[in-house]
């Protein structure tokens, strides 16, 4: 439903995205490969190591290849709203990339043989002037590339129903 001319329209998020776990997989792999070596050699060690190095290597395997990937993939988030496209990413120092609708952009997609069989792909909202915002691996590609398509299309049209006002 459209607002009345003249009203302020709400800002309501559409959706809430991140890239498909699915580089991830070596993460899993590797937590896994982790625990059936510490499990096999914990008190089978030769004379020179001891138990407690077994665990610290297996610490810092788990923390590096695992948690680590984890974070940074929980870190970024792209949000959708009637208003704008927010793309927020970072640990430790955060940036926010925002691209309006009503100024409009193109959206690219494009999608790897990989990235077909997931259901994913990687879209490029670029406005000609200010630069490009890039959502990687996000699932649903396809449809999100329509939904945003169809989101500048209708604030265009607002905005140019409220200019004549």
């Amino acid at each position: 439903m459209t607002p009345p001319p003249g009203a302020p329209a709400p800002e309501l998020v559409i959706a809430t995205l991140r890239g498909h776990a699915g580089s991830l997989a070596w993460s899993a792999a590797l937590l896994i490969a982790v625990a059936g070596a510490v499990g096999f050699l914990y008190g089978n060690l030769p004379a020179p190591f001891e138990d407690w190095m077994l665990l610290a290597a297996a610490g810092a395997l788990v923390l590096l290849g695992v948690v680590l990937p984890f974070a940074v993939w929980l870190s970024r988030t792209y949000t959708i709203t009637t208003r704008r496209v927010i793309s927020r990413n970072g640990m430790l120092s955060r940036s926010r990339v925002e691209m309006s609708h009503a100024r409009g952009y193109t959206v690219g997609t494009r999608r790897s043989v990989l990235q077909r069989m997931r259901g994913t792909g990687t879209l490029t909202l670029s406005d000609g002037v200010e630069g490009q915002l890039v959502m990687k691996d996000v699932p649903g590609a396809v449809l999100i590339g329509e939904v945003l398509a169809d989101q500048v299309e209708m604030n265009q049209i607002l905005a140019h129903r409220d200019s004549l006002l």
